[in-house]
Formats: C-alpha cells, sequence, structure tokens
C-alpha cells in the first residue's frame, strides 16, 4: 500500500524552545530546529501506510521571533509545517512574530515585492489536519498562510496586529482544496481572509474582522498560469471599520483567469467604507497596464442579506472588466444604511447586470453601465 504521507515529512519549527523541548525528549534533531515525524511513528518510505502516525503539537505558551529579521534563515516564513497528514495544533498558545521593525523596512508600496518579509505560520502540502484555538501576534508579513494543501480546518484562532502593520493579511490561502475557517477572530493591517488562486471549496464562517482590510477573494491575475478559484462561501461574518466588507479584487491586463461559485450571505457590516466591492481594476501601487482590461472571468456570485452601515455613501461597488464582464451576479437583501453628510447609500456598477431580488434599501446598479 502507498505511503499516504508524503516523502520526508516534515516540520520545520524555527523555534530555539519547541527545538530544545524535543531534545528534552529525546527526539533527534536535524539542521535548524528540523523535526522529522518518522520520530513520531512514520516511515514516510512510499510503501508504509503512514495515515495513522499523525502529528500533534500543543503550543500553551507564548513563542516570540527575533524582532531582527536578520536573524531569520532567509525564507518566506518563521514557522512551517510542510508534508504532513493528520496534523493537529493546538494549546492555546501564541506565535509573536515581534514584526514592529520589520513594518519600518517594509517597501512593497515602492517596489512592489511584497514577499521578502517572513510570514508567522506556513503550511505547506498539509493534508486531513486540524489547527484550534491559536494566536498570531505582530507577524512581520502574513499570520497564517496555506499552500497546496487539502482538508483542512482552522477553528477559533486569533490573529491580532495593529492596523498599520503592512501586508499583515490574516489567514491567507492558496492552491488548497477543502479548507474550512471558522470562528476566527481577525484584527490586522491588510485582509483579514485573502483566497488567492486555486482557492477551491472553501468554507469561512463565523468571522470577525476588524481593524483590516475586509475579506477577499484575490488578488487575481497578476502572474501566468494562475489556478482558478471554485466553490468559496461566506456566511455569517461580522466587519467592523474596514475599508472593504467583501471583495474580489482582479488586476487589469491580467491573463486569462477563472473565479465563479463564490457565495456570501448573512454578512453584517458596521461602518465599512464599501460593503459590497467586485474590483477588477485593482491596482494598488499605480503601476499597472489599467488601460487594458483583467482578463479573469468572474460568474457564479452571489451577495444575500447584508446589513448594517457604510462608512460611505457608496456602499456597494461592481466594477467588472470590459473585455470579460461579470456574467450571474445576483443581489438579494442588501440593507445597507449610510447616515453622513453625502446623502443615502448608492451603487455604482460597470460591465455586468446583477439580477436583484428580495427587500433592498439602496438603489443597485439603476442606470448603470453595462
Amino acid at each position: 500500500m502507498g505511503s499516504k504521507m508524503m516523502p520526508r515529512a516534515t516540520i520545520f519549527l524555527y523555534l530555539l524552545s519547541l527545538v530544545a523541548a524535543s531534545r528534552a525528549k529525546g527526539i533527534p534533531m536535524g539542521g535548524q530546529g528540523e523535526i522529522d515525524v518518522k520520530q513520531f511513528g512514520a516511515k514516510a518510505d512510499g510503501r508504509s501506510d503512514d495515515s495513522q502516525a499523525g502529528v500533534n503539537v500543543r503550543v500553551e505558551g507564548a513563542i516570540k521571533a527575533p524582532s531582527d529579521i536578520n536573524k531569520l534563515k532567509s525564507q518566506g516564513a518563521w514557522v512551517v509545517f510542510q508534508n504532513v497528514d493528520g496534523l493537529t495544533l493546538s494549546g492555546g498558545g501564541s506565535f509573536d512574530g515581534q514584526g514592529a521593525l520589520a513594518w519600518k523596512e517594509n517597501d512593497c508600496a515602492q517596489t512592489g515585492k511584497c514577499n521578502s518579509l517572513p510570514t508567522n505560520l506556513q503550511f505547506t502540502s498539509v493534508t486531513n489536519s486540524h489547527i484550534q484555538d491559536i494566536t498570531s501576534l505582530n507577524s512581520k508579513l502574513f499570520h497564517m498562510e496555506l499552500l497546496n494543501c487539502k482538508n483542512v480546518t482552522l477553528q477559533h484562532v486569533t490573529i491580532n496586529a495593529p492596523e498599520d502593520s503592512l501586508n499583515t493579511d490574516g489567514i491567507h490561502v492558496g492552491r488548497s482544496t477543502g479548507v474550512n475557517i471558522t470562528g476566527a477572530d481577525i484584527r490586522t493591517g491588510d485582509d483579514c481572509v485573502s483566497l488567492g488562486d486555486g482557492s477551491q471549496q472553501v468554507n469561512v464562517e463565523s468571522v470577525t474582522c476588524g481593524p483590516g482590510h475586509g475579506i477577499s477573494i484575490g488578488s487575481l491575475g497578476k502572474y501566468h498560469d494562475e489556478q482558478p478559484v471554485v466553490g468559496v462561501t461566506v456566511r455569517n461574518c461580522t466587519l467592523t471599520n474596514t475599508p472593504n466588507g467583501i471583495r474580489v479584487k482582479t488586476w487589469p491586463a491580467s491573463p486569462s483567469g477563472v473565479a465563479t461559485n463564490m457565495h456570501f450571505e448573512d454578512i453584517t457590516v458596521k461602518n465599512v467604507s464599501t460593503p459590497i466591492l467586485i474590483d477588477q481594476n485593482y491596482c494598488p501601487y499605480n503601476n499597472c497596464e489599467q488601460k487594458l482590461p483583467s482578463k479573469v472571468k468572474i460568474s457564479n456570485v452571489s451577495f444575500r442579506n447584508f446589513q448594517g452601515t457604510s462608512a460611505t455613501a457608496l456602499a456597494v461597488k461592481l466594477l467588472c472588466s470590459r473585455g470579460v464582464p461579470c456574467q450571474q451576479v445576483e443581489l438579494a437583501d442588501i440593507n445597507l444604511k449610510y447616515d453622513g453628510e453625502n446623502g443615502t447609500a448608492t451603487s455604482q456598477c460597470a460591465n455586468v447586470k446583477p439580477t436583484i431580488t428580495g427587500k433592498s434599501t439602496l438603489p443597485i446598479c439603476a442606470g448603470s453601465q453595462s
């Protein structure tokens, strides 16, 4: 029977405290604090059934990264769980990235290169796993990142960083299938949850967000050979004092791509600047070919039962691509109020003809460009 764990399944923990604990228990260590799950019973020989080995990591205290980024290994993350089947990470402890100095050195806005700092927790090729009751603090870049994962649940995780911490996405998912994020409390300086290309069958539920930039699909279309985003559900989430609520964002002048079967429902917003946003001309640093349209095709999207307050009069923006207009967009029961000095809540739409159902408190796409 073929091994159910990828060859050389390893957990990389760049944490002196965990290294010391493992040595104390007599677990052999590789370089840079590498723990081999073969020491936990997995053979990883390509023949044995390692699915019962699993890995259970409990973190009950506060673990702090070096504040000086030069003291970290030159790679994309501080703590990496890689090639693990059946991981359980729990215990109520925290990973503190001590990112204040790194945020000052972040030159993403000037260079457009936004991945030069380490993520707090990265899960790569992790399957059938559960992360629960873990806190990420003050990450230098993303807090938690899932790449090439399958069937992973994040439950009751807490993420906390200041509003002005640059590029500190709370939970980022890319090229992963069957991810469930539930009961997360996220306060950070960028997207609370961001779903990149290849995110498929992802469920986000009962998440509180704010401060932060909202819950986002994308950005998509920046690179060639991006994989489709298919099957996203976001429900029963609350966003407070964020510049965006639910956002789908794609770059102009992009290669062809697909984002489809995305559904957002039972969303509460409190003083959110743009509660509903599709932006297919996303260009945060003004270094894009904005005259050329995005080629990411957005279809089968629904926004249902949104309620709360918008911080601006423009509460709904559906700005789709003129090259590949959005299709099968539905809005139902959109109850958003604006109590500012610029009138009542309104919408702006381009290259989309949405279906409007239920009761809404504002006109949606009335007389819009299509």
